[in-house]
C-alpha cells in the first residue's frame, strides 16, 4: 500500500503553491508507520489547509494530513472537557455539541479548521479581551515526536514543549490529540449590536465602551481617507439568554435559499478583485447599514463565520491568489501606526477587500504566538506581485518600530531579518524546539524561510 502520494498543495491564500508527497492515515498505526517510512525526509503535519501562507507546506519533504484522524474520544458533560483527535474540525465540534449547549471557547473567522491547527496557530477570536486564545482552554496535548516517542504536555507538564507547540505551527511534532474545555452557552443565538463608526477615533471610543460584551470586532474601509479614515461597522455581542428567539431575518432567509449555489467552483478572472472593485465594495459595504445603531438576535454562523457561507470564496481572487497582512501593535493614544498603515495603503490604491480591526487583551504566550496586548488589523489583498510585497515591507518597518509583530499563521513573505525583530525570543523558542526534535525531523517552508529549522543563524 502506497502511503505517500504526489500532490499540489497550497494554503487558503492559494499562494505559494508546492508539489509534495502526502499521506492520509486513518489510524494511529498508519501514522506511526508513515513516520518510520520517511526515509530521512523532513516531515510536517497539515490539517484543512486554512492557514493563508506557507506554514503548513513542506517542499522536498513528506506531509501527513490529519483530517482522517478526527475522532471524539471522551466528553465530560459536567465540566465541558472534550478529548478529541487533532484532525477534528471546529465545525464538527459545533455540529455535535451546540445542540447540547456547548461551544468552542475561542473560534476564528472560520469553523473549517482542525483542533491541531487551532493549537499550532494559537488562534484568537472576537473574545480575546475576555477569554484569551484557544490554547488558554486546553490540556493534555498528545504529541508524536520525531523519535517516535509520544509525550503529553500542557501548562503544568512538559511546559517548555507545550509553549513551543502553542503557535509553533507543527515544528515541534505531530499533535495527535488534546483536551479542550468547551464553553457552556445558554442558547444558539448571539445578542448582537452593530454600530456605524465614522472614523478611527470613533472606533476606539466604541471599543472602549464595549468592555462588557464578550465578543467585539469591526470591519473598516481601507479606502477612506482624511476625516473618514477608519470608518466602518463595529459589531459586538454576547450569548443570548435561553428562550430568546426570533424569526430568521431577511439576510438569513436569503442565505437559506441561495445556499445550494453559494460556492465558487472555478477561479474568477484576476480583474474582478481589482482596485476599482475594491473601492466600490468598500463604499457599498459601509453604506449597507442605514442606521447608526442596530440590535439583532443572530444565529452563531452569521456572527462568527460569515464567509463560510460561500465555500471556496478564495477563488474570487483568481488564479494569482491573495495574501493577508495581519499585525498587532501596542496601544497608543494617537493610534499612529494604524493611521500610518492605512495612509500607506491608500496611497498605493491596493485596497483590501476584507479588513478587520479589534483590540486584544493583555495575554501574551510568548514564543511564536501572535496575540499580545494592543490593536490588531488584518487585511486581505489580491496578489499584485512586487508592488504588494514592497508595501508589506514598508508596513513591516512601521510595525517593528512600534514594537509589534505580524501573524505568522497568515504570512507568506516575511523576511528573516524582520521576523527576528518582531519576535525577539525566537532563539529561545528554537532552542526548545531543537531539544525536543534534535534530529530536525519537522520542517516547513515557513520554518526554512525564517531560520526556525536547521542550523542556528
Amino acid at each position: 500500500m502506497q502511503r505517500f502520494v504526489e500532490q499540489e498543495l497550497y494554503g487558503w491564500g492559494r499562494f505559494p503553491r508546492i508539489h509534495t508527497q502526502i499521506a492520509r492515515p486513518e489510524l494511529r498505526g498508519d501514522l506511526l508507520a508513515a513516520l518510520k517510512e520517511r526515509e530521512s525526509s523532513p516531515m510536517l503535519a497539515c490539517g484543512n489547509l486554512r492557514s493563508y501562507g506557507d506554514q503548513a507546506l513542506l517542499s522536498d519533504g513528506k506531509q501527513i494530513s490529519t483530517l482522517r484522524l478526527n475522532r471524539f474520544l471522551d466528553f465530560d458533560e459536567e465540566t465541558g472537557w472534550l478529548r478529541c483527535e487533532a484532525g477534528v474540525l471546529l465545525e464538527e465540534i459545533i455540529d455535535v455539541f451546540l445542540p447540547r449547549g456547548f461551544f468552542p471557547p475561542v473560534v476564528p473567522g472560520t469553523k473549517l479548521i482542525t483542533v491541531g491547527g487551532a493549537i499550532g496557530n494559537d488562534i484568537h477570536g472576537k473574545n480575546h479581551h475576555v477569554d484569551g486564545t484557544f490554547c488558554d482552554h486546553i490540556r493534555n496535548v498528545e504529541i508524536l515526536l520525531g523519535s517516535g516517542e509520544i509525550v503529553f504536555c500542557d501548562a503544568e507538564h512538559n511546559a517548555d514543549l507545550f509553549w513551543a507547540t502553542v503557535g509553533g505551527m507543527g515544528l515541534t511534532g505531530i499533535i495527535l490529540s488534546a483536551e479542550v474545555q468547551l464553553t457552556k452557552v445558554p442558547s444558539p443565538f448571539i445578542d448582537m449590536e452593530s454600530i456605524r463608526v465614522e472614523n478611527l477615533d470613533h472606533f476606539f471610543e466604541v471599543s472602549e465602551a464595549s468592555a462588557e460584551f464578550t465578543h467585539a470586532v469591526s470591519w473598516i474601509d481601507c479606502v477612506a481617507t482624511g476625516e473618514h479614515m477608519g470608518r466602518g461597522i463595529f459589531m459586538r455581542g454576547r450569548p443570548a439568554e435561553e428562550g430568546e428567539t426570533r424569526e430568521d431575518n431577511f439576510i438569513e432567509r436569503a442565505i437559506k435559499l441561495a445556499k445550494p449555489i453559494l460556492e465558487l467552483p472555478v477561479d474568477l478572472p484576476n480583474w474582478v478583485m481589482g482596485k476599482a472593485f475594491m473601492k466600490v465594495f468598500n463604499e457599498v459595504y459601509y453604506r449597507k447599514q442605514m442606521k447608526a445603531y442596530t440590535r439583532t438576535l443572530s444565529k452563531i454562523d452569521p456572527f462568527f463565520f460569515p464567509l463560510d457561507f460561500v465555500r471556496g470564496w478564495n477563488r474570487g481572487y483568481g488564479p494569482r491568489g491573495f495574501l493577508q497582512y495581519q499585525f498587532v501593535v501596542p496601544a497608543d493614544p494617537e493610534h499612529r501606526v494604524i493611521r500610518e498603515a492605512l495612509s500607506e495603503i491608500s496611497k498605493t490604491g491596493m485596497a483590501s477587500f476584507l479588513a478587520v480591526i479589534k483590540e486584544f487583551g493583555d495575554r501574551d504566550h510568548g514564543g511564536l504566538s501572535f496575540p499580545r496586548g494592543g490593536v490588531t488589523l488584518a487585511m486581505d489583498f489580491p496578489n499584485f506581485g512586487a508592488p504588494l510585497f514592497e508595501l508589506f515591507d514598508r508596513l513591516d518597518d512601521l510595525v517593528i518600530e512600534a514594537g509589534g509583530r505580524v501573524y505568522l499563521g497568515k504570512d507568506a513573505r516575511l523576511s528573516k531579518e524582520h521576523f527576528q525583530k518582531m519576535y525577539p525570543n525566537w532563539a529561545q523558542w528554537k532552542e526548545t524546539r531543537d531539544k525536543w526534535d534534535p534530529d530536525g525531523v519537522f520542517e516547513s517552508d515557513l520554518g526554512r524561510r525564517l531560520g526556525l529549522v536547521g542550523a542556528a543563524s
